[in-house]
């Protein structure tokens, strides 16, 4: 069906940000091999801070609960580098209360997705993610 991301519509660079190694793994696997995306995944916030000017993300995974720098630090943080205000957002988080969803999107995250995910179907939802994050209507 589709052997990688759709270049027209942009989205080529996921970066990951996961302080669980195995989780951060998952995600590489899944984005990179089933979902073609060019994948960057760092273990922080300050790892993620340092490396987006530079990689240029197209859409940013990015866990709530981290050491150092919480996911919304992160995201607070982000937003105010260069070129990162429009990048879509979406938290991974293991809290699935629906106040607590709520309160991640009035972070300006874009999304959500609860762990534990399903890596097959993580290409085709960060997408959806990324659509509606750009303005876009599948």
């Amino acid at each position: 069906m589709n052997s990688g991301p759709d270049a027209e519509a942009g989205l080529r660079r996921v970066m990951c940000v996961e302080d669980d190694d195995d989780i951060r793994y998952i995600l590489d696997f899944s984005l990179r091999q089933i979902g073609g995306y060019e994948v960057c995944a760092v273990g922080s916030g300050a790892e993620a801070l340092a490396t987006a000017p530079g990689f240029r993300p197209d859409l940013v995974l990015l866990d709530v609960m981290m050491p150092q720098l919480s996911g919304p630090q992160t995201l607070e943080q982000l937003r105010q580098q260069p070129g990162m205000a429009g990048v879509p957002v979406v938290f991974l988080t293991a809290k699935a209360m629906p106040e607590q969803l709520e309160d991640l999107l009035c972070h300006g995250a874009t999304g959500v997705i609860v762990k534990p995910f399903d890596p097959v179907r993580l290409p085709q939802d960060i997408r959806m993610y990324w659509e509606h994050g750009r303005g876009h209507r599948a």
